[in-house]
């Protein structure tokens, strides 16, 4: 697995790099943040994941980011006035960031093994970084470095639906993907792990149908698709069969 860490440290410093050279250039492909970034089509899940990060974060808390990258949805987070770390362990990414988003503070850390001291933060906020890492390693050090009381707040993807695990394998022989990626990624057992260790939990289910949005997108266009697909997330009420989900754990026991 430590293999797989490295092919993807390097997958995401060249990427930074080709960003930093473009900026340098004066051609910046990067400059939209946030939800506003991700096609409408599976913009759901991260616009809501952006209104918690609005509506639980103030501006006398301490946050830290995992899984930063370039800054996509750090930029939400320091709107809040919070003291904000991000943190990432791609050194070109954090150089990205810090060049899209002036004044916050970054750190070059693996989510296995945070530099920090226990009980540092009263958020922890994760945007898609949870299969980075070993399940079990990251989810005691998120909790490790939590105060008492403290939030957890993140979107990523879950591990159930055959159409979306058939599609991340596809990745994965094409070398686009790690096995550990696959292994790693959210289950519904872990989302069960982590609740247990807070007082309150709320969890939503995006993109049931998300795999046949690009086709209807070409008929109705990408808002429709995307209003169609939120309807029939609602009508089913999804959850095994979600393609992303954003957990809010409150309260750190």
């Amino acid at each position: 697995m430590n293999n797989d860490k490295q092919t993807e440290l390097k997958r995401y410093d060249s990427r930074a790099q080709s960003q930093l050279a473009e900026r340098l250039s004066g051609i910046d492909t990067a400059s939209v943040l946030g939800s506003l970034a991700i096609p409408p089509i599976l913009r759901a899940p991260y616009s809501y994941y952006e209104q918690c990060l609005r509506r639980y974060i103030y501006h006398n808390h301490d946050v830290l980011e995992l899984g930063s990258g370039t800054g996509q949805h750090t930029y939400t987070l320091t709107q809040s006035g919070a003291r904000v770390v991000a943190s990432d362990i791609s050194s070109h990414s954090l150089m990205m960031l810090a060049q899209r988003i002036a004044g916050v503070k970054t750190c070059v850390a693996d989510m296995e093994s945070l530099p920090f001291k226990t009980h540092s933060f009263d958020v922890v906020a994760s945007a898609g970084s949870l299969s980075y890492g070993e399940s079990e390693l990251v989810d005691a050090e998120i909790l490790r470095v939590l105060k008492p009381g403290g939030i957890f707040l993140c979107v990523d993807s879950l591990n159930h639906n055959p159409v979306y695990r058939l599609n991340r394998w596809i990745h994965y022989k094409r070398g686009e993907r790690t096995k550990s990626i696959l292994l790693f990624m959210p289950t519904m057992r872990r989302i069960q792990s982590i609740s247990e260790e807070f007082e309150r939990i709320d969890v939503r289910y995006f993109g049931t149908i998300s795999y046949l949005m690009p086709i209807l997108a070409r008929f109705i266009g990408q808002y429709r698709a995307a209003e169609f697909s939120d309807y029939i997330d609602q009508l089913v009420h999804v959850r095994r069969t979600a393609f992303k989900f954003v957990l809010v754990a409150q309260g750190r026991l």
